[in-house]
This record gives C-alpha cells, sequence and structure tokens, in this order.
C-alpha cells in the first residue's frame, strides 16, 4: 500500500498567525488519526513571528524587540532552536498522517516525508539536497545557527535553505519545516536577547530561494505546493468548519498563552 491509496488534502498557502498555525496541526492530526483525511499544506505566518523551539528557554528570547517590531511568538511542539518566520521571507509547510502508514524509524520517516520538500527546490531550480555532514552550531537557540545534522537539515551551496522536524502524537506523525525564500538577518537575530552572530556571519550560513534561482514568491509556494500534491496525490481541500473552530479555542487555550510560550506549560492539561 502506497501513500497515494489514502485520502489527502492538500491545503492552498493561507496567512494566519502563529498560535492559529500550531493548533491547525494538532487538530489535523486528530482528523487523521479518527480516520479523516491525511493533509499537506503550505502556509505563512501572519504577523511575521517567532516560533520557539520546544525547549527553548524563554531568556533566550529578546521580548521588548518583539513586541516593538510587532513579531508574534509562540513555541512548537517539535524541538530545536527558534525560527523567526518572516512574513514574506519565509515559506512553511506541514505533513500530518496517521503514525501506523509512516516509518517507524525517525531517519527513515524524514527520508520519505523530505522527499517533496526535494523534489519542490528541484522545480524552483534550486540545487537542494541534505547536508552531507554536520556542521557545528553558530548559536544554539536560532534554529537556522544551529549544529546542521544530516537528518532533516537541507543545504545548497553550502548554506542552509531548510529546516524539517517531527513530532508525534498517540496516532499521528506530524512533520513541519521552514523554507527560506528570502533573508532577513537583522530580524532574524533581532529576536534573540544575545544572538552573537553578526548579519555577515548569518549569510554566510544561510542561503534563500530567491538568491539561489531569483523566482518569485508565489512562484516558490506554487511548486511547493504542487509537489506535495503528487507526492500523495492529495486533492485541493479545505478545513471543515468544526477543525476550525477546534483550533480556534486551542490556539486560545495553548498556542497564544503566557504558560505555554513561556514556561512551557500546556494549560489543556491541566
Amino acid at each position: 500500500m502506497t501513500l497515494a491509496d489514502h485520502e489527502w488534502r492538500l491545503i492552498p498557502e493561507e496567512s494566519r498567525d502563529g498560535a492559529m498555525q500550531m493548533a491547525l496541526e494538532e487538530i489535523a492530526a486528530q482528523t487523521a488519526a479518527d480516520g479523516g483525511p491525511r493533509t499537506v499544506r503550505a502556509y505563512q505566518w501572519s504577523p511575521s513571528t517567532l516560533s520557539m523551539g520546544y525547549r527553548q528557554e524563554a531568556e533566550s528570547v529578546d521580548w521588548a524587540y518583539c513586541d516593538r517590531e510587532g513579531v508574534d511568538v509562540t513555541r512548537r511542539q517539535t524541538g530545536g532552536g527558534g525560527i523567526y518566520h518572516d512574513e514574506y521571507a519565509d515559506i512553511s509547510y506541514s505533513i500530518v498522517a496517521p503514525a501506523d502508514e509512516l516509518p517507524g524509524d525517525l531517519m527513515d520517516c524524514y527520508e520519505v516525508l523530505c522527499e517533496p520538500i526535494l523534489e519542490a527546490f528541484h522545480e524552483m531550480g534550486v540545487d537542494a539536497a541534505f547536508v552531507p555532514e554536520k556542521h557545528p552550531a553558530l548559536h544554539e537557540p536560532a534554529c537556522y545557527l544551529r549544529a546542521l545534522h544530516p537528518a532533516h537539515d537541507i543545504t545548497a551551496d553550502g548554506r542552509k535553505i531548510s529546516g524539517n522536524a517531527q513530532y508525534r502524537t498517540r496516532d499521528a506523525v506530524i512533520q513541519h519545516g521552514s523554507l527560506s525564500y528570502a533573508l532577513a538577518p537583522a530580524a532574524h537575530l533581532g529576536v534573540f536577547a544575545d544572538p552573537g552572530v553578526s548579519e555577515a556571519v548569518f549569510r554566510e550560513r544561510v542561503t534563500s530561494i530567491r538568491e539561489q534561482s531569483g523566482i518569485e514568491r508565489d512562484e516558490a509556494v506554487a511548486a511547493l505546493s504542487d509537489a506535495l500534491a503528487d507526492w500523495c496525490d492529495a486533492y485541493v481541500g479545505e478545513w471543515r468548519e468544526d477543525e476550525l473552530e477546534a483550533a480556534r479555542e486551542l490556539a486560545e487555550q495553548k498556542y497564544a498563552t503566557a504558560e505555554w510560550t513561556r514556561r512551557r506549560t500546556d494549560p489543556t492539561e491541566a
């Protein structure tokens, strides 16, 4: 049985705030685990958002900068460092499916779920691949400056262009990732309390789709969406109203709260 033997939907790119984007992934996991469609989607963070890694310390964030610059902050379920998702410069995606339909081994699962991401880069004209060997960290709290890992970090021209991460609920797998469409080093560094890295060093470690191929953002989003849909033979779908309602409630009760974002305490489990 292949992925295409199951029901998959593609949710076209939507702009939502960080709390809602993270809540929608949890709800999509419930839908898939309950026998509903599996989900692939591209999405945009609006306003620009810092998504903190699950174990990232709140003290590593420059909260005053984020407040002053209108940068939203939430915390992901996945580990790693924080990622500044610029409203224009970042393109994000997620893939959600029942756990028993995907490899149980983490490395094997990354290999399967990153197939459409690598294909999307190919269609964009970007020569991208998993980083061939580990690179040392430049700044631990920042995802794009952490140590690069061959399992889930994608590079082009020797520089990072995409980070990908997974987490599992009891019955589902959620993989999400960030594709660098353009560079916004001042903001990417500014959201951290002490980045200790210059913009020049950031540019030496990170590249972008626009730098590598020159295509417009909407072309890049289309290539990503098409690759995701082709990979699993997904139809163009939408969120059900009950999913949106549940996600709004979860966003308000969990992902938008200080308990979750600053202290990593899940209020919904209290």
